[in-house]
């Protein structure tokens, strides 16, 4: 996938979280037609302490500032769903 790009479009991180959570959110953003990316994703495995702080290994999906308040939406009901699942 290409991200559309201009002047006004921005790489806006949207969430992190271990790589299986951010691979799942990719997926449920692609199923919304949103493009996005992770950022992290090797590093996180070989060598988590370059990642974050205390090694916790973050992957971050990333979105277009185009896409940002439809990927909010994706993200609150991935989230709710998650607290549902508890």
């Amino acid at each position: 996938m290409i991200m559309k790009a201009n002047n006004q479009t921005k790489a806006i991180e949207l969430f992190a979280g271990t790589h299986w959570e951010a691979a799942m959110l990719q997926n449920l953003l692609e199923n919304a037609q949103i493009e996005s990316f992770l950022m992290d994703e090797a590093m996180s495995s070989i060598a988590p302490w370059h990642t974050s702080p205390g090694a916790s290994a973050p992957v971050r999906v990333v979105v277009s500032s185009e896409d940002l308040d439809k990927a909010i939406e994706v993200v609150k009901d991935y989230e709710e769903k998650i607290k549902e699942e508890k």
